[in-house]
């Protein structure tokens, strides 16, 4: 297992649509593995094989509830179907989102309250779950990465333009740019 970088935003992996896995093998499950650790090492929820350079459709997930629950796991070419988002202004607390290929930036981002995930584990078992809340929250944000899509990208004014500032001040933005979790110290 490795710690990798993690890519910023502008690099032509993060915004593209990633490939489907053909098989589970020893490169995916180190893939999965890696991913893993970068997540926790960063620390994040989720994280998405594009935000490590690798284009398949893989992303891996760790969040514990406020129950002390812990929903983890490993989504292999996944297909999710959300409810439709709900009207009203943002609530910038409850609704505060950040993407570990922004580091350090949050903004409100109104998602689908439920969501049903299907995708295939590790084992190559398939598998549904259906979920709401944060989790509902971290699939459909994870699943965007596979589609070439950031958190970003789906801000609205003024924050698509507070985004925009921050990614033009730090430099961000075009290819190669990326930071390691535990050497960098960009999130948290």
């Amino acid at each position: 297992m490795a710690v990798r970088p993690i890519l910023i935003t502008g690099d032509p992996v993060l915004h593209a649509v990633a490939q489907a896995v053909p098989q589970i093998d020893e490169s995916v499950r180190q893939l999965v593995n890696d991913l893993e650790e970068t997540m926790a090492a960063a620390p994040g929820v989720g994280l998405a094989a594009p935000q490590v350079g690798v284009s398949l459709r893989v992303f891996v997930y760790s969040w514990v509830d406020d129950d002390g629950v812990v929903h983890s796991g490993t989504a292999i070419n996944p297909e999710l179907l959300v409810t439709p988002t709900e009207l009203g202004d943002l609530d910038d607390d409850e609704e505060s989102e950040g993407c570990l290929s922004i580091p350090g930036e949050r903004f409100p981002l109104r998602r689908s309250v439920d969501a049903v995930l299907t995708a295939t584990d590790l084992d190559g078992q398939h598998y549904e779950l259906r979920v709401s809340g944060w989790l509902a929250r971290i699939f459909q944000h994870e699943f965007d990465h596979l589609n070439g899509i950031l958190y970003a990208d789906r801000l609205v004014h003024p924050h698509d333009k507070e985004i925009a500032k921050a990614v033009r001040k730090r430099s961000w933005g075009s290819p190669g740019q990326s930071w390691t979790p535990g050497l960098d110290h960009l999130e948290g």
